[in-house]
């Protein structure tokens, strides 16, 4: 089965891979604190950090250092976290990557293997509004084939501020709506967390983009700019097989709707309510055209059904 997830979001390079902290002090020095490179500058919470390079041999373990605690929720695993980072390697004074610059959050689910495992590590179990510092050995990070312009075997060193933690009910749930028309799919209204069903007519597809409530929830409409995380089952009209599945992993996704480059998922999720179920029939003009893309056809219309769970 294929993940659809990789041709839809441009990456970014935390998305790019696929037991917590020593608690070893280490000497501190003007470069060094706990263990790990000191912040020279930007330390407080929301500030973009400096980093020092790091001195002597690098921790061996995850390495998390809480440089100001936060009072909001403890995460666990299953959440939707929101995050600003900064990122650079143990030898090194440059980074490789921050949102600060960007000035847009990083969105992620915490243990759904969205990240390397250092991350998914080292935020579960820290409070909500707190700035930590992960070292991250390489087996955690990167491995021995590097990422970019970090090199194999590189340990890694992040700063992370938790900024939004929100906990992802298992299915949407909300107001049966009727599916009458003939000519479209059917969905499955369980809400028991498993795959919906999704029967795909045998008849000549939509030239229009589809987009229909099958649960109607009444939270809040989605927004372009909003990152979603969804659970969703993946179909071809012209035969009705199922190409991609969140339910098959039991991962759900983050759609940063802004970066999705499906253009027919993103019109059916905006304005949609938050907690609904909804059906998506995406034409070519909608979908990927007459381009093949990993074995989905081309000019290929494609049906989802899906359980917008959150948005961040």
């Amino acid at each position: 089965m294929r993940r659809l997830a990789g041709l839809l979001v441009v990456p970014l390079l935390l998305l790019s891979t696929a037991a917590c902290g020593s608690e070893d002090q280490g000497s501190d020095t003007a470069s060094m604190k706990n263990g790990l490179p000191a912040i020279t500058a930007g330390e407080k919470f929301g500030e973009k950090p400096t980093l020092s390079k790091g001195e002597g041999d690098p921790p061996k373990e995850l390495k998390v250092n809480v440089i100001s605690a936060g009072d909001g929720a403890v995460t666990k695993k299953g959440d939707a976290l929101q995050v600003n980072y900064l990122g650079q390697t143990w030898d090194s004074t440059t980074p490789f990557d921050n949102s600060f610059d960007r000035g847009q959050p990083f969105d992620l689910t915490l243990g759904a293997g969205q990240v390397i495992k250092g991350w998914d590590q080292g935020l579960e179990g820290q409070k909500v509004g707190s700035r930590i510092e992960i070292g991250i050995p390489p087996e955690l990070g990167y491995g021995d084939q590097g990422q970019g312009d970090i090199k194999p075997n590189a340990t890694l060193v992040f700063v992370v501020d938790i900024l939004k933690s929100t906990t992802i009910p298992k299915s949407a749930e909300g107001t049966e709506v009727a599916q009458e028309n003939k000519d479209l799919p059917k969905v499955g209204t369980n809400t028991d967390g498993k795959a919906p069903s999704l029967t795909v007519p045998k008849v000549d597809p939509p030239t229009k983009l589809v987009s229909n409530y099958v649960l109607e929830s009444k939270s809040e409409v989605v927004k372009g700019t909003d990152t979603v995380v969804v659970n969703y089952v993946a179909a071809l009209w012209k035969d009705g097989k199922v190409f991609d599945s969140t339910y098959a992993t039991g991962k759900t996704a983050n759609f940063p709707l802004a970066q999705l480059t499906l253009k027919g998922l993103k019109d059916g999720l905006t304005g949609k309510k938050v907690g609904s179920r909804v059906l998506i029939v995406a034409p070519p003009s909608e979908a990927f055209g007459d381009q093949e893309q990993q074995g989905i056809p081309k000019n290929s219309t494609l049906v989802f059904a899906v359980d917008i769970l959150a948005k961040m």
